[in-house]
């Protein structure tokens, strides 16, 4: 009988982080940042591109806006997302692949991987059809919102 009340509390407690988990990709998310980092394919930063600037991205459970300074909005279809938060938001990473589309019609596809370290939360996004490039802002402030 013991076995059966431990292996049914195992059980629940499954289900539990799993609900948690689940949650946790759907939650919209809205990360600000204050300053772009332009990266090259091997990781390094091409300081003469980086520059002070304030973004928006808002998450949300099938798309992804990012609006860079008070430039255009890049709006995606989101394909794909993962989410392995040890601490939601502060511990973890979340992956994301979504397609966005220009104002010619043209697709991107694009990789995103938003990372928790000690609570300082990145994005980096990097697009299939520039492979050169990878775009960095690190999140000076970040709310969530049920989906």
């Amino acid at each position: 009988m013991k076995a059966i009340i431990i292996k049914f509390t195992m059980a629940a407690l499954l289900i539990a982080c799993g609900q948690l988990t689940f949650a946790q990709c759907d939650t919209t998310v809205v990360l600000k940042s204050s300053k772009t980092t332009y990266l090259d394919d091997k990781g390094n930063v091409k300081s003469e591109q980086t520059e002070a600037q304030n973004a928006t991205i808002t998450i949300s459970k099938k798309r992804i806006v990012i609006v860079p300074g008070n430039d255009h909005e890049m709006a995606g279809d989101i394909t794909s997302k993962t989410c392995e938060w040890k601490t939601p938001f502060k511990d973890g990473k979340m992956i994301i692949k979504a397609t966005f589309e220009n104002d010619n019609g043209e697709q991107q596809h694009a990789t995103i991987a938003i990372t928790g370290v000690a609570g300082k939360v990145t994005l980096t996004y990097q697009a299939e059809e520039r492979p050169e490039v990878k775009i960095q802002v690190t999140a000076d402030s970040f709310e969530t919102k049920k989906a």
